[in-house]
């Protein structure tokens, strides 16, 4: 499965890179984030890590996933990619989420892309993240609009 959305905003790329640039920031803004907490590094990781909590209800369906975050590439204020990389030996889907912001004449442009490669979540998540988006994008403009 792979999602992409844009938001345009009216501020400075500085400004909204400092709300996906680090995944602890997500919960305030992106529902389907319960939880994301900084973790110890361990040996191979690109960079920083999170604990990270995912839930969703569809209906009567609900469901929660934990993944191990960590970020592999960082170029504030142009690009973030974090990727799923458990260290518990076991074989996972992978999960790569991708934001690059641009200027724009009016301000700034986000462009997120996330990968899930599993089956297990597949067409729950599709409609889930199609909602969340939705209503995802005023509340982040409202954290950058505060901060």
């Amino acid at each position: 499965m792979d999602v992409t959305a844009e938001l345009d905003a009216p501020c400075g790329p500085s400004e909204l890179f400092a709300w996906v640039g680090e995944l602890d920031r997500y919960p305030r803004w992106l529902d389907i984030v319960a939880r994301a907490e900084p973790v110890d590094v361990a040996a191979g990781d690109a960079g920083p890590a999170w604990s990270v909590d995912l839930r969703g209800r569809l209906g009567p369906l609900s469901r929660s996933k934990r993944l191990r975050m960590v970020r592999t590439d960082h170029r504030p204020p142009e690009r973030v990619r974090f990727e799923r990389r458990d260290h518990d030996g076991r074989s996972h889907a992978p999960w790569v989420l991708d934001a690059a912001v641009a200027p724009t004449e009016t301000g700034s442009r986000l462009t997120m892309h996330l990968h899930y490669g599993g089956a297990l979540w597949g067409p729950v998540i599709e409609h889930l993240l199609g909602d969340e988006i939705h209503r995802s994008r005023q509340r982040l403009l409202d954290c950058v609009a505060g901060s």
